[in-house]
């Protein structure tokens, strides 16, 4: 298996998974999106609300609220030597109280750890009038998004069978194909029509650039388009919780040690027999 990546940013990553199959590739992607902790909101003590808000819907938009995330610092609640009680190494407390009029933003949530901040100040919550007010402790922790959406830790995730165009030598460079796709893939030579450079990847494999050529009285299509079962072009979004990068390793790792331990199992299994 090899990885080679055409983007990484801090939220943005792209890369070709290459030596793989579709099975270990929907795998990592649901392990990317499910089980890759972060920190999220889950308990909310309520003082005051006077807002146009219930409780539960003020809740609710504060537990979407992406956090900072280091899982060097928190780990989760049932793995904790508190037993579940909740306390710094597990717990991330945040105190708000606002009186309007004002629109309540993220930037109010005040965290006792400066590193668990929401990622972005400007995330609106509720807006008050004159004389509302909002007063609350909001508890956040670390859990998988295989519990509840809010903690998965992307946006986007997802992939695609790499694409592969083929232009034999029944091509007329009539051009038709190229008028038809969408993506810009292909260019008129003298001769033939040929890949862009650099463009291939963009392919949707929509294959009208075929039925272009079909349409032009040709028995047989010049150019096919067909996937490549074997390399994968993957597409991941962090929400800002934490770095893509770390994300993909966390994915790859939670992988690894799931197969480690399944070999483990069949290995018993075998000498008991």
């Amino acid at each position: 298996m090899d990885i080679a990546f055409s983007r990484l940013e801090s939220c943005v990553a792209k890369f070709v998974l290459s030596d793989a199959n579709s099975a270990f590739a929907n795998t990592l992607r649901r392990t990317m999106i499910g089980e890759v902790p972060k920190l999220a909101i889950e308990d909310v003590m309520i003082y005051d609300n006077t807002s146009a808000l219930f409780d539960e819907i003020l809740a609710h938009r504060l537990g979407l609220i992406p956090l900072r995330t280091n899982l060097s610092e928190y780990k989760k609640k049932s793995e904790c030597s508190c037993e579940g009680k909740g306390c710094s190494a597990c717990e991330s407390v945040y105190t708000l109280s606002v009186e309007g009029p004002c629109t309540v933003k993220s930037s109010d949530l005040i965290p006792q750890n400066p590193d668990a901040a929401p990622v972005s100040p400007d995330i609106p919550i509720v807006k008050l009038e004159e004389g509302q007010k909002v007063v609350l402790e909001a508890h956040a922790e670390i859990n998988c998004g295989l519990e509840h959406a809010k903690w998965q830790p992307t946006l986007a995730c997802g992939y695609k069978a790499y694409p592969v165009i083929t232009i034999d030598d029944r091509c007329d460079a009539c051009g038709a194909c190229v008028e038809e796709c969408p993506r810009s893939i292909l260019k008129l030579n003298k001769k033939s029509v040929e890949l862009i450079d650099g463009r291939l990847e963009f392919c949707s494999m929509c294959r009208l650039c075929e039925k272009a050529c079909m349409a032009s009285g040709i028995e047989k299509s010049a150019i096919r388009v067909n996937p490549d079962n074997s390399r994968f072009i993957f597409v991941v979004e962090s929400d800002g919780s934490m770095d893509v990068k770390e994300i993909i390793i966390r994915g790859l790792s939670n992988i690894k040690g799931k197969s480690e331990s399944l070999v483990n199992v069949l290995t018993n299994i075998s000498g008991a027999i």
